[in-house]
């Protein structure tokens, strides 16, 4: 819990103005990894330079296969398979833990989509309101046509005599 403390307090007061979602954002992440692992202190120290590594490998292999989805999972596979020996040897030899490593990133990153996809939804049912309210509506203000008779739709006869 220190270390958690620590860190938080380092980064928020480190931050530049541009730097500081992306700041909380790793804040979070590293707060609910090392909640769902269960890390140690100890076992905190030494995993956070060999996950950041992980991270930092990941971004590159996203920036060498932008446009091919299938290599760059094959590469992320590679990745992940040369980093389980590491995960498992600072996790305490456990395949259980060091799994979880992956599939806890995994959950964290759909957390984090499905909350911007969320905010971006109410910001955009925010602003539609306040757009509909500056055009008249035109469904509850029919124009009525001269050539009708009582508002039907059907044209008028002219008068025999």
């Amino acid at each position: 819990m220190l270390l958690f403390l620590f860190i938080r307090v380092y980064f928020c007061h480190a931050q530049t103005p541009n730097e500081g979602d992306e700041n909380r954002v790793e804040v979070v992440k590293m707060a609910y990894i090392t909640r769902e692992l269960n890390l140690t202190p100890e076992e905190a120290q030494s995993f956070w330079p060999v996950y950041n590594n992980y991270v930092s490998e990941i971004k590159q292999a996203r920036s060498q296969y932008p446009n091919d989805e299938v290599k760059f999972e094959k590469k992320v596979v590679e990745i992940k398979e040369r980093y389980q020996g590491n995960f498992k040897k600072v996790l305490g030899n456990n395949n259980q833990r060091a799994n979880k490593v992956y599939t806890t990133d995994k959950q964290f990153n759909n957390t984090l989509r499905n909350e911007l996809r969320n905010r971006q939804q109410r910001q955009q049912n925010f602003q539609q309101p306040q757009q509909s309210q500056k055009q008249p509506n035109k469904a509850n203000n029919p124009v009525k046509n001269n050539n009708t008779k009582s508002g039907t739709g059907a044209p008028k006869k002219p008068h025999q005599r």
